[in-house]
């Protein structure tokens, strides 16, 4: 059974666990803005002397966006708090592929990823040795079937996948991402490597977690509720984000339970 906290806030739970994984869009900010009441409980949590990590699925280094949090106004204190997907899979690439051409599927925005590497990138796919996926083209953002008819004759090379969310929501507006890229792949008879959640080594590369007791907080049943059963922490999903529909029109017990997930805890927001 999910308990509700709308009434009694996260400060009746906080004292249980000793480290929270708490997801940045759909939790802390959409993308425009921060969400205030999630700012004052981010500033809670830290007075109790609790770890907390800003964990996201982003396909960026955390550098920048600890950059784009600041611009939305976010205290250096917290910002040092963030670990990305992204950063997750530099380490990775730098370890293992630093020698190998990659194509890159991607917004340009993304590029600052691999800038250490950058000689790397090839202008054609067919030269490549792995294809490294952090989001859509700008110009083909909304339709699936490009990248079909783009990897068909590319199925053997490997694709590394810096965000596994399928969806986001910036502001009102849902957007694709790359993690509907690397499904399309994978149907398609390909293999993907992921780094984000669900996947462990995001968590584990973010901070020592051992013996720890945790609570992960996100609107993502896919990745943040997925990756906290996966690792057997305890979760908390934020009903206002991705599933805001589904959760109003069937329940956070139905719609957990379609998704194979269980949620310990739900909150309408992040609030203290």
């Amino acid at each position: 059974m999910t308990k509700n906290l709308d009434k009694e806030g996260l400060r009746t739970v906080v004292d249980d666990y000793q480290l929270f994984y708490i997801d940045l869009w759909g939790v802390v900010h959409n993308g425009i803005y921060l969400h205030e009441e999630a700012i004052k409980t981010l500033r809670e949590i830290a007075k109790k002397n609790k770890d907390y990590i800003l964990l996201t699925n982003a396909p960026r280094p955390n550098s920048a966006v600890k950059s784009f949090l600041e611009k939305l106004g976010m205290d250096k204190e917290m910002r040092d708090h963030v670990f990305t997907s992204g950063e997750a899979a530099l380490n990775y690439l730098k370890k293992n592929l630093s020698d190998k051409t990659f194509y890159h599927v991607g917004p340009p925005r993304d590029f600052d990823l691999f800038n250490d590497f950058k000689k790397m990138k090839s202008k054609n796919l067919d030269d490549s040795d792995y294809i490294l996926c952090t989001g859509l083209f700008d110009d083909h953002d909304k339709d699936l079937n490009y990248y079909k008819n783009l990897f068909e004759k590319n199925l053997k090379k490997k694709m590394i996948c810096t965000n596994p969310d399928l969806i986001v929501d910036r502001g009102g507006t849902r957007e694709l991402c790359a993690g509907s890229i690397a499904m399309v792949f994978e149907k398609m008879g390909g293999e993907v490597i992921y780094f984000g959640k669900p996947y462990p080594e995001v968590y584990n590369q973010s901070i020592d977690n051992k013996n720890k007791k945790v609570l992960t907080i996100g609107d993502n049943l896919n990745t943040d509720i997925k990756g906290a059963n996966l690792l057997n922490f305890d979760s908390l999903i934020i009903s206002n984000g991705i599933h805001k529909s589904e959760i109003n029109e069937k329940g956070i017990e139905k719609i957990s339970k379609s998704y194979e997930t269980i949620c310990n805890y739900i909150q309408s927001e992040l609030k203290w």
